[in-house]
This record gives structure tokens, sequence and C-alpha cells, in this order.
């Protein structure tokens, strides 16, 4: 089980990313609004701004998914279910926690997982 020191240091590293992510979120949602206002002029800007929008898109929506798992992680640590995976109720290994800080599953259901998911 992981003891106090290591649940405040998880806490604080998932707070900071979730501050990163959430400013990542707004800075590129207020450069796609001032693209869409942009004047284009020819074929190629249409072109550049649709490409740039996709890949603003996969982006943000990439940065919302690891935010609801971070939000996620929070709460397990605020009701003590932090480190536990969802699936065995085993504890996650600490490495794997200090890889992905807010991993849901151990290795072995992870794997489980993802072959559910192909």
């Amino acid at each position: 089980m992981l003891n106090t020191t290591e649940i405040n240091f998880f806490k604080t590293a998932l707070e900071e990313r979730k501050e990163k992510i959430e400013h990542n979120l707004n800075r590129t949602s207020i450069e796609m609004n001032e693209m869409r206002r942009n004047e284009l002029k020819d074929e190629g800007d249409h072109a550049a701004m649709s490409l740039e929008t996709a890949v603003d898109n996969a982006i943000l929506g990439q940065q919302s998914k690891e935010l609801a798992e971070i939000e996620l992680a929070l709460d397990k640590i605020e009701k003590n279910l932090y480190g536990i995976c969802e699936m065995c109720e085993e504890e996650i290994n600490i490495e794997r926690l200090k890889v992905k800080n807010f991993a849901r599953f151990c290795i072995t259901c992870r794997e489980v997982v993802e072959k559910e998911q192909q």
C-alpha cells in the first residue's frame, strides 16, 4: 500500500499535469478561434487551416481524455482508492504509477483490457 509521502507525491504530480493540460486546452482553443476569424485568401489557405484544425482537434481530444483520467485519479486519492487496479482490485506497482500516474489497471489487467479493445 502506498504511504502518505508517496500519495502526496502522486497528487502533486497529477495536479501539476492537470494544470498544464488545462492551460494547453485553453490556449489551443483560443488559437483555433483566432484561425477561424482569419480571412482565407485562397484554396491553399483553406487546406492549411483544415490540416491545422484536424491536428489541433486530435490533440484536444487526447488531452481532454488524459485530463478526465487525471481527474479520476485525483478523485481516487480523495476516496483512498488510488493505486488499486479497477479490475482485480490488487495494488498497482509503484513503478507503473511513476510512469503513468493515472493508471487505472495493473499491468496484467491492462493487457487484458487492450486485447478486448482490439
